[in-house]
């Protein structure tokens, strides 16, 4: 069977086709610039790259143009749509609502609508790409899979912030978390690495990127997670500030003269160590720019790693022992001065660096030497097979 994986955003929509029993990418793509005046980039595997500029006005086209481009007899991978067996889509919020992906229905609709507050940018997108999709694929079974479904295991003690309780029970503010699917689908791996699949385990997930959280994954479920009511919480990361004191937000919307809405808009795009560095958000840039003697550029990075320690520290400390570390997504996967600089802080745990190891990138290896007390690991994240299979699971 083949799943369709479907994340749409506000102007984008990306895809992916994939075989659910060799769960091997038939075709990827992107749509871009939705509304304004559209772009397809659609890859078939084993075929050449299609690109086509195109009149994208809303998202039900954009979906069309991709299915078309799916069955094209020149650059196309199946011969017709019923060989789609179902849609998995991602939507970012949940909120309370959903602690698991479900099978989409009018009121799984409606419920996703009603978390539109908690997530105005992203949450309305998915809905219009799921109604997208409805509208060609009726008869197609779909399955929404959730960013913060995973982080619903957290207890009442990790979740809960220090503000007036009748605020959590009349707004739902809370800590949610985010990145669900790829910390649930490396956890999962890291699992199978350290042979605990089954009975007690301790281990803690590393998604390191432009957007960047940590979670302690307690016997395989999240018992807290870095982002917090919203992804701008937690570590420093590419244009986020992180964790700051709440009193920074009015103070410099008084300096600045500026609404909290600007500052808010400062704290979750200028900031971070695109903001610390003053050169760029991309590791790579910073890296190039702290080995050519900036100092801010070292600062920023010196920032990122001593942040992401505090985290595992912590998160060790709540779990009472850690069994294990899994570094992933963009910088985990591919920047080893940013896994050295973090692991230079764990030697407390028992753990000790394999350089010829971490100097590998993009691909699953063991980072801590044969005698370590703590196994680390790098594990390549794939949050579009977690949907497919999430997916395959709820329609079989």
């Amino acid at each position: 069977m083949n799943i369709f994986v479907v994340n749409c955003g506000s102007s984008s929509l990306k895809y992916q086709l994939i075989d659910s029993v060799t769960e091997k990418v038939i075709a990827k793509g992107l749509c871009e610039r939705i509304g304004i005046d559209g772009k397809l980039t659609h890859n078939p595997t084993g075929k050449d790259k299609f690109e086509e500029t195109v009149d994208m006005p809303d998202h039900k086209t954009a979906v069309s143009l991709v299915l078309k481009a799916l069955t094209d007899e020149a650059h196309g991978v199946i011969k017709d749509l019923s060989e789609i067996g179902a849609v998995g889509h991602r939507i970012v919020h949940g909120g309370e609502k959903f602690a698991k992906s479900v099978v989409i229905d009018d009121g799984v609709m409606a419920a996703i609508e009603e978390c539109n507050d908690l997530a105005p940018l992203h949450n309305p997108a998915n809905l219009i790409g799921i109604s997208a999709c409805k509208a060609l694929m009726p008869q197609t079974p779909m399955v929404a899979v959730f960013d913060t479904a995973f982080h619903q295991t957290m207890p009442k003690k990790a979740y809960l912030y220090g503000v007036p309780y009748e605020y959590y029970n009349d707004y739902k503010v809370r800590k949610y978390g985010f990145h669900g699917t790829s910390h649930s689908f490396v956890s999962k791996r890291l699992l199978q690495l350290i042979g605990k699949e089954s009975g007690p385990s301790k281990v803690i997930i590393c998604h390191l990127g432009n957007g960047s959280s940590i979670t302690a994954v307690k016997d395989g479920c999240s018992v807290d997670t870095s982002m917090g009511f919203t992804p701008l919480d937690g570590l420093i990361m590419g244009t986020r500030s992180g964790s700051i004191d709440p009193a920074v937000v009015q103070y410099l919307a008084s300096k600045l003269d500026i609404s909290l809405d600007e500052v808010i808009d400062i704290l979750n795009k200028k900031s971070g160590v695109d903001g610390i560095s003053g050169v760029s958000s991309d590791f790579r840039d910073l890296e190039s720019a702290s080995n050519d003697g900036n100092e801010r550029a070292t600062v920023a990075l010196e920032m990122f790693a001593y942040r992401a320690a505090q985290y595992i520290g912590s998160y060790a400390a709540a779990m009472n022992g850690v069994d294990a570390i899994a570094f992933t997504a963009g910088i985990g996967e591919n920047n080893a001065t940013v896994r050295k600089m973090i692991c230079s802080y764990l030697g407390y745990l028992g753990f000790e660096l394999d350089e010829e190891a971490n100097s590998k990138r993009g691909e699953e290896i063991m980072l801590s030497t044969a005698d370590s007390k703590l196994k680390v690991y790098v594990i390549p994240t794939n949050e579009e097979l977690a949907i497919a299979r999430e997916t395959l699971e709820l329609i079989k």
